[in-house]
C-alpha cells in the first residue's frame, strides 16, 4: 500500500515512518508533509492507498485538510494526541486511530483493518460520514453512528435507536423497527457517544433513548417501561441519574 503521513513535527513523521519500515512490510511511504496545504498537493500528485493524518496543525487540522476533497478513494488513520472533540467525532464514525506517542503493536492493528478494507475494494464511507459529521455538527438529526457487525457496517441514526444492552465485550442494539444488531465494542464506549443524543445508563448494562420511555415504575427495586414493550431495570447507583435525565428540558 502506498501510503504518506501528514504531521506538523518532522520527528513524528520519521519515528512512523521507522514503525512503518520495521514492522508493516506491506506499506511503502511514497511521501511526508507537514502543513494541510502542502498535503494537499502531495496526495493529489502521489494517489496515496492510506493517508496517516495528524488532526492538530498550524493553520488548517486534519479535518479541514479532507474537507478541500469531493472523493475519498483513499484510506485514512488519524494519528493525534488526544483531543476530545476529534476523537468524539473519529469513533463515531468507527474510523481507526492512533494516540500519540503511537505503539507498535496499534500501528500493526490498524494497517491490517486497513489491509482488508482495500482489498475488499469498498468505498470509503466511513471517511465520508465523518465529514458529514464535522460538517453539520450542531445539527444531530443528520449524524449518523457508524456500527460495524461481524458482517458490514450500517450508518443508522441514533433517534432509531431504542436501546444498547451489554453481553460481555459486546453491545447489542435494538432499533425502533425491531431489528436488532450486535457489535464488538463495550457498552460504555456508546455511553459518551450517544450521552448528547438523550441516551441515558440506568444499568451496567443498559442504556436506553428517553424519548422511547413509557413509564419509571419504582417497584420491585425500579425498572423502565418502553414504548416497545422492554422492561429495563434501574440500577440503585443510577436512579438520581435517571431522574435528573427525565425530568431535564434538554435533549
Amino acid at each position: 500500500m502506498r501510503s504518506i503521513i501528514i504531521d506538523d513535527e518532522p520527528g513524528n513523521i520519521d519515528t512512523l515512518r521507522d514503525l512503518l519500515k520495521n514492522n508493516c512490510p506491506n506499506i511503502e511511504v511514497v511521501g511526508s508533509a507537514i502543513n494541510a496545504g502542502e498535503a494537499l498537493v502531495l496526495i493529489n500528485q502521489l494517489k496515496p492507498d492510506l493517508i496517516f493524518l495528524d488532526i492538530q496543525m498550524p493553520g488548517q487540522t486534519g479535518f479541514d485538510l479532507l474537507k478541500q476533497f469531493n472523493r475519498y478513494d483513499f484510506e485514512i488513520i488519524f494519528v493525534t494526541a488526544y483531543d476530545q472533540y476529534g476523537i468524539q467525532a473519529i469513533k463515531f464514525s468507527a474510523i481507526d486511530y492512533l494516540l500519540k506517542p503511537v505503539q507498535i503493536e496499534e500501528v500493526k492493528s490498524a494497517v491490517e483493518k486497513v489491509q482488508k478494507k482495500i482489498a475488499q475494494k469498498k468505498d470509503n464511507l466511513l471517511l465520508a460520514n465523518l465529514l458529514d459529521y464535522l460538517k453539520d455538527k450542531e445539527n444531530k438529526d443528520k449524524h449518523k453512528l457508524a456500527l460495524a457487525s461481524s458482517r458490514e457496517t450500517v450508518f443508522v441514526s441514533p433517534d432509531k435507536i431504542v436501546r444498547c444492552e451489554s453481553s460481555n465485550a459486546y453491545t447489542v442494539f435494538f432499533f425502533d423497527d425491531r431489528k436488532k444488531l450486535t457489535v464488538s465494542r463495550p457498552i460504555y464506549e456508546f455511553e459518551e457517544l450517544l450521552a448528547d443524543y438523550g441516551f441515558i445508563r440506568c444499568h451496567q448494562s443498559h442504556l436506553v433513548n428517553k424519548n422511547y420511555i413509557s413509564s419509571w415504575r419504582k417497584e420491585d427495586g425500579g425498572h423502565l417501561l418502553l414504548e416497545d414493550g422492554s422492561t429495563i431495570p434501574v440500577s440503585r447507583s443510577k436512579k438520581d441519574i435517571v431522574f435528573e435525565k427525565l425530568t431535564s428540558t434538554k435533549k
